[in-house]
């Protein structure tokens, strides 16, 4: 399937990149951010794109300012916040027809549902959430979870059972406090970066298998 290379425009000085991946029949498109520390083209980003368009569902992927640059150092919010509302006007002219969903792993989610709790994201069904980082490694807190009391659409929380930044009994909290419009799908065994230990028996590719069911899943249900 061929990937089509994207050029967004956040503003008058700001450019990036982005992948738009766009199966047969597709029946939807989730607007997907990339973590703090990894592009649009981590193998991880870019196998689960591949997952999701197995199962009719296209993706755009595309980079944060800094991470164009080659630099380190996100963003601060509201240029990230300027660039996912950059990226979803981007899918919506690409696939008019289509339902958007937008979402992204860690750093790239955190800033997409920032961004949806200060105003709505044009279009927008649901946001998709892969290992939201409710807080610094090893030191839990809710705080970074406030904002999504804001958020007025459906979410799906992707969460490993050994993630360092997202202690689950915290995560269950939020989740209930939220309602309705939040739901957590739990991934034993899984780390952070959805890896899993050889001895758990399971592979990162059942894992990243197992991820896209749940995502295909629920965005069906958006409809």
């Amino acid at each position: 399937m061929a990937v089509q290379p994207v050029s967004i425009i956040v503003n008058a000085g700001t450019r990036v990149s982005g992948l738009m991946q766009r199966p047969r029949r597709a029946r939807a498109c989730l607007v997907l951010a990339h973590g703090a520390g990894a592009g649009m083209t981590h193998p991880f980003m870019t196998a689960i794109a591949k997952e999701l368009a197995a199962r009719g569902i296209a993706t755009l992927r595309y980079q944060f300012p800094y991470m164009e640059r080659g630099g380190k150092r996100p963003d601060a919010p509201p240029l990230c916040h300027a660039t996912v509302r950059a990226a979803v006007l981007t899918a919506h002219k690409l696939a008019p027809k289509l339902m958007l969903v937008a979402g992204g792993k860690s750093f790239g989610g955190r800033m997409t549902s920032q961004a949806q709790a200060n105003s709505p994201l044009p279009g927008v069904r649901g946001l998709a959430l892969l290992g939201f980082p409710l807080h610094a490694a090893n030191k839990p807190s809710g705080a970074r979870g406030e904002h999504l009391a804001q958020v007025r659409i459906p979410m799906l929380f992707l969460q490993g059972t050994r993630d360092a930044l997202a202690d689950l009994t915290l995560m269950r909290r939020l989740v209930r406090r939220l309602g309705k419009l939040a739901t957590l799908k739990v991934l034993t065994g899984a780390d952070h970066s959805f890896h899993v230990l050889v001895r758990s028996g399971r592979t990162d590719e059942a894992m990243r298998d197992e991820m896209a069911d749940s995502l295909a899943t629920w965005i069906a249900s958006l409809t």
